[in-house]
């Protein structure tokens, strides 16, 4: 991989760089292209920002990351509420367009991030109806099932309310909020960031899990915004179902047809 640790094996190792810091191998011999890449070039993005709390990177290869070291702690209700109002600042970032300069990777699921102006354009193109498209190739998602998502598809415009492309993470589900040591959350595992929807961002937050409220709280006292967005989350999180139907199979067919179900 890199340098500093050529011999370690797959996965997370935690090591000392020479001038003493600690730090966190993260390594993926014959990741798939770019995957590494993509990862470095959205968590940098992130702390660009400088508002919400972001991994740094110490030293990039094709294989691997080697991380600053995060330690593990417990998120105190002041550090979930300090999370949720710089997650809104770090939504202010606005894009010249959805999209990113790059293309990503969202777990292992390819991410197409061809800019695009219109967000309902790009969220029905390059994350519905691409992953819909592939689950239907690989006979994981049938007929009748993609041509519901066709329909979501082509009314996304009826579905979701005009918001501008903003800086995202893209796949924060709630175990890519890390708890440091000292209590405070930092984003990890950056390969999906993109400019998109804000609201998609939070619905993800609900996916598996979610925040505490004071999270919710502070972020919507932030960014100005009321709780209406919970009511298309599940349309959101629709790209994420059929992503983990690609990735991991049929155990997600189910939760991909309640919502279209709800949605369909």
């Amino acid at each position: 991989m890199v340098s500093t640790c050529p011999t370690l094996p797959d996965g997370l190792h935690r090591l000392a760089l020479a001038d003493g810091r600690a730090a966190v191998a993260k390594i993926r011999r014959g990741a798939p292209d770019g995957f590494f890449a993509a990862e470095a070039r959205g968590l940098e993005a992130l702390r660009a920002t400088r508002t919400i709390r972001v991994v740094a990177i110490h030293e990039a290869a094709a294989d691997g990351l080697v991380l600053e070291d995060l330690g593990a702690g417990h998120a105190r209700d002041e550090d979930w509420t300090r999370a949720g109002a710089r997650l809104a600042a770090l939504h202010r970032s606005r894009g010249p367009a959805f999209g990113f300069d790059a293309d990503g990777w969202c777990g292992d699921g390819a991410q197409d991030n061809r800019w695009h102006d219109d967000g309902h354009a790009f969220f029905a193109e390059r994350r519905l109806r691409a992953q819909a498209e592939r689950a239907a190739t690989s006979g994981r998602l049938g007929a009748d099932d993609l041509r519901r998502v066709e329909r979501i598809a082509a009314t996304l415009a009826d579905r979701v309310p005009p918001m501008p492309p903003v800086l995202i993470h893209g796949d924060l589900w709630l175990g890519n909020l890390h708890a440091c040591a000292n209590g405070e959350l930092a984003l990890i595992d950056g390969g999906a960031v993109h400019y998109g929807w804000a609201e998609a961002e939070l619905a993800m937050l609900t996916l598996f899990g979610e925040p505490p409220p004071r999270f919710f709280a502070a972020y919507a006292a932030e960014a100005g915004i009321d709780a209406s967005w919970r009511e298309r989350a599940s349309l959101y999180n629709l790209y994420h179902l059929l992503n983990h139907l690609n990735l991991f199979g049929a155990g997600y067919l189910g939760a991909v047809r309640r919502a279209l179900d709800r949605w369909a």
